[in-house]
């Protein structure tokens, strides 16, 4: 770039992005004059997923300002909760989140997950077509101008990645209502209507079972049931929520 030079600032919540010399506080920043702000921010490395306010001169702007010679850019971490309007809150998870989408599910959180690589434009492209949060920790994908909303995902272990997003986005929880497997919706089911479905030592042990209405997977209360209790405890008493009881938990 060659053009008006700036200065820019970005909240310690931001420091993951940018260069290490741009973590300490103003720096100068050249434009061309004719970017977005927007676009300035993200050619320094922050997903606009990932700015909160930014404010010139200490005002507030829209991301397609385009700062002027001489101007002071700070550039907010996004506010926890964050709230997106303009659909229910559902996300969109790539293939390296797949057990967070399943803990997820198990909250009864609307959580959809590409089990393949369907490559960043597909992705993108089914955010904004079903209005979901895409939830990733791939930078690139959140910089795609088709996403309808999105969240970097800031850590590595399942347990973290599920704390940030519930801290993030707040969603109402209603566990034991998901199928874990494809996300679709639980019911109640009647033994004698799953029986055909299930091993001999299953049907002799339980006798309170559900179904999802979407895949037919059968559910019970089977030997991984306490660790998931623990999951959906910890989480209840950390963000709330009812503690929903569906008719089975996932086995």
């Amino acid at each position: 770039m060659n053009g008006p030079e700036i200065e820019i600032s970005f909240a310690p919540a931001l420091a993951l992005f940018v260069a290490a010399p741009r973590r300490a506080g103003r720096t100068a920043a050249v434009t061309d004059g004719v970017s977005t702000l927007g676009h300035v921010v993200e050619s320094l490395g922050v997903p606009l997923t990932e700015a909160g306010e930014l404010l010139v001169d200490g005002r507030p702007v829209a991301p397609s300002h385009v700062p002027a010679a001489g101007e002071h850019v700070h550039v907010a971490g996004v506010r926890r909760p964050q709230r997106v309007s303009g659909a229910p809150l559902r996300f969109l998870l790539d293939v390296h989140l797949g057990t967070l989408a399943r803990r997820l599910r198990l909250l009864g959180v609307d959580a959809a997950y590409e089990s393949e690589d369907i490559g960043d434009g597909a992705l993108a492209a089914l955010s904004a077509r079903e209005r979901r949060v895409m939830l990733s920790r791939d930078r690139g994908l959140l910089r795609r101008r088709e996403l309808w909303a999105g969240g970097y995902v800031y850590s590595d272990r399942p347990e973290d990645q599920l704390r940030d997003v519930l801290e993030r986005f707040a969603p109402p929880l209603a566990p034991w209502t998901r199928c874990t497997a494809c996300n679709g919706e639980l019911a109640q089911a009647d033994k004698e209507t799953v029986r055909a479905r299930l091993e001999q030592g299953t049907e002799r042990t339980y006798d309170v079972f559900a179904q999802c209405s979407a895949c037919d997977r059968v559910y019970w209360r089977g030997a991984h049931h306490s660790r998931l209790e623990t999951i959906v405890a910890d989480a209840l008493r950390e963000f709330g929520g009812a503690a929903v009881q569906g008719p089975a938990s996932p086995r």
